[in-house]
């Protein structure tokens, strides 16, 4: 449970900061932090523990860290955690060419939070799974790879999504409630 309100938010994606403060914001306050921070290969939960405690190394106090991965079946889990760099390179429109040999287009977004409440304090991770499939972009482009990503059971990406139905069952989503359950705000 947080002692303190005030959680130093490690991004700088200013969509991911919104997407936070609004799903945390009835009793917490989460302020950004820009900073670079290594990026670590691994597995999702080791980088996500990684990247807290380097975190916490500039951060006096609670500090809270995201990473998201975006795994395709069909891949053994790739890009994963490497989604970023698959981005950045591809944009969404070169995700779903990655799948175009293989039947098998499922995926899932998976969200891990990694909190701490300063130095010397153990680190928690919050995982949330989304399962879905890769599709040729629909939406639009101001969020990541969500127009490529279509949850289970709908037929929107969720880039097509109203902000709540996403919210409601998007991998981060997911992860931040059982932040919320562990800090009992």
């Amino acid at each position: 449970m947080s002692k303190s309100n005030v959680i130093k938010f490690v991004t700088g994606n200013r969509n991911k900061l919104l997407e936070v403060q609004k799903i945390l914001a009835s009793t917490l306050e989460i302020t950004p932090l820009d900073i670079d921070l290594p990026e670590y290969q691994g597995e999702p939960n080791e980088i996500a523990t990684l990247k807290c405690q380097a975190a916490l190394e500039h951060v006096d106090g609670p500090v809270l860290i995201e990473d998201t991965s975006l795994c395709f079946n069909a891949l053994g889990g790739l890009p994963g955690p490497y989604i970023k760099w698959f981005l950045k390179e591809l944009k969404p429109e070169g995700l779903p060419k990655l799948l175009a040999a293989f039947e098998d287009k499922t995926a899932y977004a998976l969200c891990n939070f990694a909190y701490s409440e300063g130095k010397g304090q153990p680190i928690q991770v919050f995982e949330g799974r989304t399962d879905g499939k890769i599709v040729e972009p629909r939406g639009p482009r101001t969020f990541g790879w969500d127009p490529c990503f279509e949850p289970l059971g709908y037929d929107q990406t969720y880039a097509e999504m109203p902000y709540d139905l996403k919210k409601s069952i998007s991998n981060r989503g997911k992860a931040l409630k059982k932040l919320r359950e562990y800090l009992n705000c």
